[in-house]
């Protein structure tokens, strides 16, 4: 079967297939064909391609016809969709829920779709949940970018010249990116404080030595796959005067909180940041779905008048694409692993199997999901 992996467009810097899990796909059974320079950006040049045995072309035009898999990392062009072979399987992140115009189109042209986002998160699916590994990286390159713009140092230094007083850094969210964050945060030296909607993770915030701070919002809690329930207006303004006072006092603050297919809330007002210290810094990891931060730029950083820095790009983990590019090409090559037909060395995509049933959308010329799929 022929796998091939197409080159993202710019600025996207990451690489669905990378040379060490080309070499790993090819020992299944698959014939694995990269577009030329797709991995560059990711520090894999097209030489590294072929000593691992795949076949690298210039034209992405003239293999989609033949391509049994691609695998991407971002949503396809539409018409690039309706080049595809019929009953190909296209792997990918493209936001169903804001793209349905991409779900008819892989439908129409009897393309089966798999969405990174839609991955259960369940034990068995934990090699291929690929919004995990990425918040991880989001989480830790978040630090680093505001240790970066910050006007102070995160540790507390002890000189001849005076003792300096360790930064402090506010994480709100505490899943995948917010634990990162903290610890990132911690092993840098700066005193971690953390809030979150479900006192389940306290406990966790604790372990990484930061400390929970505690808002009394009502009933809260999670969904069951772990995430944050959507709290009410109400709730929200009970949320943000609790945490005013820690912002203000604070010289990061990382926000996280993202709602899969839902804008996210509002975490942070203007009057917020207008309350913060002058050279502070606030990163919004949800910026592409709308952000935490009131009145965020997305894929910018911009300062308030009272001199907040607030910085809103969508994919932090891009940044470090060497390493996000190993973890996303691992977790699709354990998706293909897991559907692959070792003796008869083809693709077993069984809809009962509650992997696929979580993130297969189109099959058989319709979309199949129950989220997305419409009664007749």
């Amino acid at each position: 079967m022929l796998l091939f992996c197409p080159k993202e467009k710019s600025p996207e810097s990451r690489v669905a297939v990378t040379p060490e899990s080309a070499q790993a796909l090819r020992s299944l059974g698959f014939s694995v064909c990269v577009e030329s320079g797709a991995g560059l950006a990711a520090g894999h040049n097209d030489e590294a391609y072929r000593s691992s045995g795949a076949e690298v072309v210039s034209d992405a035009a003239t293999v989609y016809p033949q391509a049994d898999v691609v695998l991407r990392v971002r949503s396809p062009e539409p018409e690039s969709i309706s080049a595809l072979k019929p009953a190909c399987l296209h792997v990918s992140f493209f936001d169903p829920f804001s793209r349905t115009d991409l779900l008819e189109a892989f439908a129409k042209s009897n393309v089966r779709a798999v969405s990174m986002e839609m991955m259960p998160r369940t034990t068995l699916a934990q090699k291929m949940d690929a919004l995990s590994s990425q918040a991880n990286l989001a989480g830790y390159y978040a630090v680093v970018r505001a240790a970066e713009r910050l006007n102070r140092i995160l540790p507390m230094m002890m000189t001849p010249a005076g003792t300096i007083a360790p930064a402090k850094v506010f994480v709100i969210g505490v899943g995948v990116a917010g634990l990162q964050a903290i610890a990132t945060a911690k092993r840098l030296g700066a005193r971690v404080e953390a809030f979150d909607t479900r006192p389940v993770v306290e406990e966790q915030v604790k372990s990484l030595g930061a400390r929970f701070v505690k808002i009394d919002i009502g009933e809260s809690g999670q969904t069951e796959q772990g995430y944050a329930r959507e709290l009410t207006p109400e709730q929200l303004e009970l949320q943000r005067a609790g945490m005013a006072k820690v912002c203000s006092q604070s010289d990061i603050v990382i926000t996280t909180a993202k709602l899969f297919g839902r804008k996210s809330p509002v975490l942070l007002t203007r009057e917020m940041l207008a309350g913060m210290r002058r050279g502070s810094v606030v990163v919004d990891l949800a910026a592409e779905s709308g952000g935490n931060v009131e009145g965020v730029q997305l894929n910018a950083e911009f300062e308030t008048d009272e001199g907040v820095r607030v910085i809103g790009y969508g994919t932090l983990e891009a940044c470090v694409s060497t390493h996000a590019s190993q973890v996303y090409a691992s977790n699709l090559q354990a998706l293909l692993e897991h559907v692959w037909d070792a003796e008869l060395k083809t693709l077993k995509l069984d809809t009962a199997d509650p992997i696929l049933k979580g993130c297969l959308l189109t099959d058989g010329a319709a979309i199949i999901h129950e989220c997305f799929r419409k009664e007749s």
